[in-house]
């Protein structure tokens, strides 16, 4: 039996994981925006501009660590935004069932 970073994907499934990823970070992205709009519509002092600021670049940091296209990063990285929202169910149409399952698994796990 193969362990979990040893999947092989079919360019089909690496098309679709693609797609997933893409969705997903757009979703991250858009709640990104909402925040910062709101955020930034309170901002009343410097220190405030140097708060929001820090917070962009953990966020920056944090969605650009879960851009991992690798094969062996994919699963992981699908479960985690699967665990965080950002990724549904249905973006993984048309996946193996076993990766459907170890995905679904990581997220208790992560």
């Amino acid at each position: 039996m193969k362990q979990v970073i040893e999947s092989e994907w079919s360019n089909q499934e690496r098309t679709i994981a693609q797609a997933a990823l893409s969705a997903a970070r757009q979703r991250e992205l858009e709640a990104l925006v909402k925040t910062v709009r709101e955020t930034a519509s309170q901002v009343n002092s410097i220190d405030e501009v140097w708060h929001l600021h820090d917070f962009l670049s953990a966020r920056r940091f944090d969605i650009d660590g879960k851009s991992g296209d690798r094969e062996d990063e994919l699963l992981f990285v699908l479960a985690q935004l699967k665990k965080d929202g950002w990724l549904l169910i249905e973006d993984l149409t048309g996946l193996g069932s076993a990766k459907i399952s170890k995905i679904t698994a990581l997220t208790r796990v992560l």
